[in-house]
């Protein structure tokens, strides 16, 4: 979330990213309430403080005077009352607006209004190219038995399935292969758990921008929910934390990821690109201020590094600001090349949050000068494991409709280099 004390002073400024973002926020309206708020703490302030100064001159007074200071006093009782009811209502109000607005844009941010203005900055490798007509993984998938579908529908219901025999093996290996990387990266390797409760899920901005596509288990009993990416968690892990960031603190982290599609009930139904449930692999970091740019560029060289060993085309775009999420200063994205659809889709990325998140979560570090500022944390999809065993399928598929494993992932298949 933005410092009160930034959109207060900094007004211009902070409708000017608005006006970037294309999002659609009243701030001089939020002002107004945000003035109203204040005042009125001020004027409950007021009227508590002459509250406890009665009860304290009361039981030394006589009854006249008791008689007559009770009239004055249940005139300032009503008033306190009213004014508290209101600002029940100012403060639901003001948390509303308060909540939804976005962080600030890092100077390098591509400041284009939509998506369909993504700025590609970097291309490897030339689309890939057969002597025959590419199928799409899920026509590979389907005829090997590697998928099953229709099992999944019936046990679990849309977007669900089964991954079986080689295509689990290959997506162990991806596993592997990118926890390993990070590994020698000095990332952390940790596991965490895949229910949070609410204040997770708010502090990381989940909530409540996109509760409506988060799985709630046992609504109104157990105040748990199913993560949405294991960001949520690990990000979690140094809440009300001050650390030692003299080196960033860097983690590398696998969970199932589930997510509800709420807005694209059509889109991708025989591809398995959007499912309920999924794996990835993603990286936390917590840094200094002063770090956050170079870690930044730092985790996508890895996130291309990945790509470039599994040897696949792919197109590095930096979002544009129309479309990055709230509290993205800036993102890249990674797009692979699918033969089978015939256009890049995005496989990974790579966000530089600033303070946005460690402001709710209050995590802090030290700067050089012994001051105590809030921490940057960053957060990058390493591989979305699916979507990375699309890219492999339709890249690397032969026209017999066997496929090559890349041979990065050769080591982790157990030698084995088709399948």
């Amino acid at each position: 979330m933005l410092d009160i004390k930034l959109i207060r002073n900094n007004t211009d400024l902070v409708k000017d990213v608005i006006s970037k973002r294309n999002i659609t926020l009243d701030v001089d309206a939020f002002l107004s309430i945000d003035k109203e708020k204040l005042e009125l703490i001020q004027k409950i302030d007021e009227l508590r403080e002459l509250k406890n100064k009665f009860n304290k001159e009361l039981p030394n007074l006589s009854t006249d005077e008791k008689n007559q200071k009770l009239s004055e006093m249940k005139e300032i009782w009503e008033k306190l009352k009213s004014l508290e009811e209101r600002q029940k209502e100012v403060e639901n109000s003001w948390n509303e607006m308060y909540y939804k607005f976005p962080n600030l844009l890092d100077e390098t941010a591509a400041i284009w209004p939509t998506e369909d203005d993504w700025v590609v900055e970097y291309t490897f490798k030339e689309k890939t190219k057969f002597d025959f007509t590419p199928k799409a993984h899920y026509e590979i998938w389907e005829a090997k038995w590697w998928i099953d579908t229709e099992k999944g529908s019936e046990i679990s219901g849309s977007r669900f399935w089964y991954l079986k025999w080689d295509l689990v093996l290959l997506e162990f290996a991806i596993i592997n292969f990118v926890i390993w990387k990070l590994i020698s990266k000095w990332f952390s390797p940790i596991l965490p758990p895949v229910l949070v409760r609410e204040k997770a899920m708010f502090w990381t901005w989940f909530f409540p921008a996109w509760d409506d596509w988060i799985y709630a288990v046992n609504p109104w009993e157990d105040d748990l929910y199913l993560v949405w990416t294991s960001e949520v968690p690990v990000t979690s892990y140094h809440s009300w934390e001050t650390l030692d960031l003299t080196e960033p603190k860097k983690y590398v982290a696998f969970s199932a990821c589930f997510r509800r599609e709420a807005w694209s009930a059509w889109k991708d139904m025989r591809w398995i690109l959007r499912g309920h449930q999924f794996d990835k692999v993603e990286m936390v970091v917590f840094c200094k201020p002063e770090d956050s740019r170079k870690m930044h560029d730092f985790m996508v060289s890895i996130e291309q590094e990945v790509w470039e060993e599994l040897w696949i085309p792919y197109q590095k775009v930096n979002i544009a600001s129309g479309d990055l999420w709230n509290p993205a200063m800036k993102k890249y994205d990674l797009e692979a090349w699918l033969p089978g659809q015939d256009k890049y889709r995005e496989v990974t990325s790579c966000s530089n949050v600033w303070e946005f998140q460690s402001r709710r979560l209050w995590i802090k570090c030290k700067t050089d000068d012994w001051k105590t500022v809030y921490a940057h944390t960053l957060n990058w999809t390493v591989s979305a494991i699916w979507r990375c065993l699309i890219a492999i399928i339709e890249n690397y598929q032969t026209v017999d409709w066997d496929v090559v494993i890349p041979e990065v992932l050769v080591p982790f298949m157990w030698w084995k280099k088709i399948i």
